[in-house]
């Protein structure tokens, strides 16, 4: 088995059984590597939040998990997300050749525009947990959420802007085009909600993760490069790498909002099925022409309570939803790991990109 494709147990046991990350050293040198990369960013990210105006800058303060919603202090940096984004920017620039510490800009503006698709996400989604915490627009509203999310997005783009470095503008114009278009993944996705379950083709739905998460991967492999003084043919390769393993990422993060286990994901088990999301292990289980695909149909047609979600996730497993998703996992990867080589010929020295690669594909959280 090829070391980044993600663990699958034969045994096939139920359907409870919670994802895990093994103890490899890749996995403890990525944990190592974000919290390095946290440390380096949230800095930036702090005070630029902190320049917004005071209903805006509350939310934000909140989404990060440096304050309560009452302002007083909050459960702490790392309440913060896991911070994969900006440390691809940083690893992708060390394998390039150039200097991380001019990248911390940049890969603050990287973070600051994925928590931008946070905050809207969890209003289109009408999520009410992220990080162990109640959403941002549960506890201030709609409108506050939305507002602050566009006001992240300001100043990812300004951090760029006043970046003096000659790459900064080519940096944002590539963050900018990604925008666009994980916005048009968004919609798309919202618009398979419109559509019965089985409509939706797995290819269809691998389109939409691609803009939906694999473009800002992509986009903070580039920019790592763009600040290594890299041409564009590797910048491209880098795009190409971070694209794959954004859509392996979504992969596993679909497993995850079906099996994932709620104490380390903050999120209630199932609760992808809950909201009849048409995710990807789903999609496969409906398209996949089996019994257990028909049931899993008609389950996502009615109410979705508890019986009815552990129903579901037991149909998507017996379809093959789950192994599927999995295998493609390994098999985005594998096609990560080739357009590195491209990037990088020399894989010893993209060490910090390949343990993240590792990281993303085994997580449980």
């Amino acid at each position: 088995m090829c070391p980044l494709t993600p663990a699958r147990d034969r045994s096939r046991p139920g359907k409870d059984r919670p994802l895990t990350i093994p103890d490899t050293v890749e996995a403890r040198e990525a944990v190592d590597l974000l919290d390095r990369t946290r440390a380096a960013v949230q800095p930036e990210i702090r005070g630029a939040c902190e320049t917004l105006p005071g209903p805006m800058r509350r939310v934000a303060m909140y989404h990060f998990g440096w304050e309560q919603a009452d302002g007083s202090p909050g459960p702490g940096a790392g309440a913060g997300g896991k911070a994969i984004r900006p440390a691809l920017v940083l690893a992708s620039c060390r394998a390039l050749g150039g200097d991380p510490d001019r990248a911390v800009r940049a890969a603050a503006a990287v973070e600051l525009a994925h928590n931008f698709t946070l905050l809207h996400d969890d209003v289109i989604d009408e999520d009410a947990t992220r990080r162990h915490r109640p959403t941002a627009w549960t506890v201030f509203g709609t409108a506050d959420a939305v507002l602050a999310g566009d006001a992240m997005l300001a100043l990812a783009l300004r951090l760029l802007a006043e970046d003096p470095l000659p790459c900064s503008a080519r940096a944002s114009a590539r963050l900018a085009e990604c925008v666009i278009e994980l916005c048009a993944g968004q919609q798309i996705d919202c618009a398979f909600e419109e559509r019965l379950p089985e409509e939706v083709t797995p290819q269809e739905c691998m389109g939409m993760a691609t803009a939906k998460t694999g473009a800002l991967l992509g986009a903070s492999c580039a920019i790592g490069a763009l600040y290594a003084g890299a041409g564009e043919e590797k910048v491209r390769a880098m795009d190409a790498f971070g694209r794959e393993a954004g859509l392996a990422f979504q992969f596993i993060d679909d497993l995850i909002g079906i099996w994932g286990d709620p104490e380390r994901t903050g999120k209630p088990a199932g609760a992808d099925l809950a909201a009849r999301k048409k995710s990807l292990p789903v999609v496969a289980a409906l398209a996949s022409g089996t019994r257990a695909g028909a049931e899993l149909a008609e389950l996502y047609r009615g109410p979705m309570g508890a019986a009815a979600v552990a129903r579901a996730a037991d149909a998507v497993e017996r379809a093959g939803g789950r192994d599927w998703a999995q295998s493609q996992a390994g098999e985005r990867m594998s096609r990560a790991v080739g357009e590195l080589a491209r990037a990088v010929p020399d894989l010893g020295a993209a060490g910090d990109l390949l343990s993240l690669a590792e990281f993303v594909t085994r997580r449980n959280r």
